[in-house]
């Protein structure tokens, strides 16, 4: 999914022509008239997210000056580029004062208008990095930290929502590198208890005989080097939150004194002479199916039941390919101010081979490619040999056919960033597999999947143009999504995406 922009104008001409461009730049649109329509558009809670803001500085009613007032007012972290046809230093001076990340004179120039926008997307980004770091080093992580537009995320969003204000115990699962600890701080971070300790323990990284001292403490002389008293991480997180991050691991030892201690509120240090009680909210997760691991003997059936109580799957990076463009966009911010380097953008190419990977390791992997592409990196813009370790990985369904069915070619906008990709994309040079790997014809159904896939790129998520270029009415597309797995597009939910 491409970078969503808000565009405020009431001059219809002036509108039509920013739209245009600003969709030839690589971004989604959505157009408004007045500056109320555009606050209604900002604050409405079941509006489209909107990464940016064209906005008109003359209109009739509410004008650009007090749009962005109201912005301010709201506490909303948007970059804002206002327009005027009176491009005099006071103007300038009065939108930058009121919060506006840029100004330009109609009527703007497409280079000009795409240049401010790449600059304030990514301005915008690594602000959001630098907030996000900072509120997981304070303890106040929050949803609106966690990155995401994909759909397949937002059943899990409005179930965590749901219980910040509780203390029901969360059980979190998911793959490794998907953001479970990050999850388990954004509900830390919006319940009650976001000013007390949020306490994280990895049980899979300690030793089997210290488990117990390092959970629940020990007295000085408990154990041999037990040369001073230990409090014990549920004593820490006291008031606040527990999170026992890959608990499937815990020894089955271990496991019974967690059970006591969740049943009771109170835990007993070893060598200990009397329980302490404890105020913990649990937060746990793992890697692996939890219930699965009760069958095998693993993990008591009781604790199992103890922590099932709230049960959050965050889906795989390849379950949500439409949130790594931002991802990518968020993490090139970042890297690029930490290691001092002026890379402003990554190319269409690019984006559009990473955003076919698979990526088992998930978010932490694709955060780590880009790590080393800005450190690696001699030029001003990542392009697809500055991933070198994995540019040569092809997306299931792409193998190099022996004779190739030539399509009309993705045409890759000029500006990049992350923005123009609204969807994992199919082939780059337009060439279609007929082939498999072993030399076999493709199944017909393969084929037809690649041939939809490569309409929602070509078209940008237009699913109406979709169904018109192809030939079919639009429940037929959406029962062909639906049969293909094709994330964030099954049914109503796939309607269009601006």
């Amino acid at each position: 999914m491409a970078a969503s922009i808000l565009i405020a104008d009431d001059d219809a001409v002036a509108r039509r022509l920013v739209e245009n461009m600003v969709q030839k730049c690589g971004y989604e649109t959505i157009v408004v008239d007045s500056g109320d329509a555009a606050i209604a558009a900002l604050m409405a809670p079941d509006a489209p997210a909107i990464d940016g803001v064209i906005l008109d500085l003359v209109m009739p009613g509410l004008d650009g000056m007090g749009v962005l007032a109201k912005i301010r007012e709201a506490g909303l972290s948007i970059p804002v580029i206002v327009q005027t046809a009176h491009g005099g230093i006071d103007n300038v001076i009065s939108a930058m004062r009121a919060g506006a990340a840029d100004f330009v004179v109609k009527p703007v120039g497409l280079e000009r208008l795409q240049v401010s926008l790449r600059n304030a997307l990514n301005s915008s980004a690594l602000k959001g990095e630098l907030q996000r770091i900072r509120h997981s080093r304070e303890g106040r992580l929050t949803f609106s930290d966690i990155i995401t537009r994909a759909e397949a995320m937002a059943a899990v969003m409005r179930a965590a929502q749901k219980a910040t204000n509780s203390s029901i115990p969360v059980l979190i699962e998911g793959e490794s590198g998907v953001g479970k600890e990050m999850f388990a701080r954004a509900i830390h971070g919006s319940g009650e208890r976001k000013a007390k300790p949020f306490v994280a323990v990895n049980c899979g990284a300690i030793p089997d005989n210290l488990v117990e001292s390092i959970l629940f403490g020990h007295e000085k002389g408990a154990f041999t080097g037990a040369t001073e008293r230990h409090t014990g991480k549920f004593v820490e997180a006291h008031g606040g939150t527990l999170f026992l991050d890959e608990v499937s691991e815990l020894p089955l030892t271990a496991q019974v004194k967690l059970l006591r201690a969740l049943q009771e509120g109170a835990v007993e240090a070893v060598g200990g002479r009397k329980p302490v009680k404890v105020d913990v909210r649990i937060i746990s997760a793992t890697n692996r199916r939890l219930l699965e691991r009760v069958k095998q003997g693993h993990f008591r059936e009781d604790l199992f039941y103890r922590l099932h109580v709230l049960p959050l799957t965050i889906p795989s990076l390849r379950a949500r390919r439409e949130d790594i463009p931002h991802l990518l966009r968020h993490f090139l911010a970042r890297f690029a101010a930490e290691e001092n380097r002026p890379i402003t953008g990554i190319s269409g190419e690019a984006v559009a081979h990473l955003a076919q990977l698979d990526w088992p390791g998930n978010i932490r992997q694709l955060e780590n490619a880009v790590y080393r592409a800005v450190v690696m990196s001699d030029g001003d813009q990542l392009g697809l040999d500055d991933f070198p370790l994995i540019a040569s990985q092809q997306h299931p369904g792409t193998d190099i056919p022996t004779a190739p069915l030539m399509l009309e070619p993705i045409a890759v906008p000029s500006v990049v960033s992350g923005n123009e990709i609204p969807i994992a994309p199919l082939p780059l040079a337009g060439a279609l597999s007929m082939l498999t790997a072993t030399g076999d014809v493709r199944p017909l159904e393969d084929i037809e999947n690649e041939i939809i896939r490569f309409a929602i790129s070509h078209y940008r998520g237009q699913m109406s143009e979709v169904a018109r270029r192809l030939k079919i009415g639009r429940s037929t597309l959406y029962r062909k999504l639906d049969e293909a797995g094709v994330p964030g597009h099954g049914g109503k939910s796939g309607e269009e995406t601006h």
